[in-house]
């Protein structure tokens, strides 16, 4: 019998490719999510690229009996991945107790119900925002978390930890943090990708839509860093790669192979690709100029961060192994068949 996985958020970005790999990885999949930042028809897609149809159900994380109503319909949940968070840095700013009862509330009634129905271990979508700007480069897991720029990463820090003082209470559970740098791309199919609500919030799906005419020009947020080429330097990871490490996180859980109760690895690349280097990567892998101008420095935007991996590499086995032109490309081709679809 299939092991089954909660995955709370799964229409989102990276949700849907997680959801895809642990399909194709033969996990029994359940996705629960309240599409504030996400489409049903995303379910189709996953099917679509995976040949299996995952159980969905619509329903708020901050529902406390709705979400126990999905434990109780599907019996045996072993792992959860949670993933359901608000997730803009700027609308932290503007709206904070929106993302405190959102991101914070969502993963207490989490913790609360998986030991009530026996569901063994959590993974957690962290995110490299807790180390602010870090001291050393490389980061490692052991860097420092530095006091948050937004109420968003604010949220990650706090829910981190939520999980360790959970564990640390005896609640028979045991959980991996996942900290994330910067997810990009789309699968390869072009079924499945970023899809913003608005103006974008991050880079490459700025980039792909100033390619295709959607937004006039691309900002860069600043030249006069100390980076080689004076832009800010970031890790970028392909979003099927990142997925994959949630496979094999959940693996880790579920197979009693885990050192400590609560682990923590950094995902990412393990090399700094700065903006202005990203730009004219994407320029390359699809032929097509970009329409940008170089502006003022952004508030809150972070010099340079990029991740020491060796030890999701080494303890995991897993690797970001994507190439930088192919994610790109990758991109380009889902904001095309957005277009086909007559999505703008």
């Amino acid at each position: 019998m299939k092991e089954r996985i909660l995955v709370t958020g799964g229409t989102g970005y990276i949700g849907s490719h997680t959801v895809v790999e642990l399909q194709n990885s033969g996990y029994d999949v359940v996705i629960v999510d309240n599409l504030s930042n996400s489409n049903a028809d995303v379910v189709d897609n996953i099917e679509a690229v995976s040949g299996i149809r995952p159980a969905f159900e619509k329903v708020d994380c901050l529902d406390y009996k709705a979400l126990e109503a999905v434990f109780a319909k599907y019996d045996g949940i072993k792992g959860i991945i949670h993933f359901a968070a608000s997730k803009a840095v700027g609308e932290s700013v503007q709206k904070p107790l929106l993302y405190y009862r959102n991101n914070l509330v969502s993963l207490i009634n989490v913790l609360e119900l998986m030991p009530a129905y026996g569901v063994e271990g959590i993974i957690f979508s962290s995110s490299c925002t807790v180390y602010g700007q870090p001291d050393h480069l490389p980061v490692t897991e052991q860097a420092p978390i530095k006091k948050a720029e937004s109420p968003y990463g604010n949220t990650k820090q706090v829910n981190e930890e939520i999980i360790r003082d959970t564990v640390a209470s005896g609640s028979p559970i045991s959980a991996i943090l996942l900290r994330y740098f910067n997810p990009i791309g789309a699968h390869p199919s072009a079924l499945l990708g970023e899809l913003p609500n608005g103006v974008p919030q991050n880079l490459v799906p700025y980039i792909t839509q100033t390619a295709i005419g959607i937004r006039p020009q691309l900002s860069v947020f600043g030249d006069d860093y100390n980076t080689p080429d004076g832009s800010c330097i970031r890790d970028f990871i392909n979003i099927v790669d990142l997925a994959r490490a949630h496979v094999v996180a959940m693996a880790r859980i579920l197979g009693k192979k885990q050192k400590e109760k609560v682990e923590v690895f950094n995902i990412g690349t393990g090399r700094g690709l700065s903006v202005l280097e990203l730009i004219h990567a994407f320029e390359k892998a699809t032929g097509v100029k970009l329409n940008y101008k170089i502006v003022g420095r952004r508030a809150g935007d972070i010099e340079q961060v990029w991740a020491d991996p060796q030890y999701a590499n080494n303890e995991l086995g897993w690797k970001a192994e994507t190439p930088i032109e192919d994610t790109l490309e990758s991109a380009w081709k889902w904001q095309l068949k957005l277009r086909e679809r007559g999505i703008q």
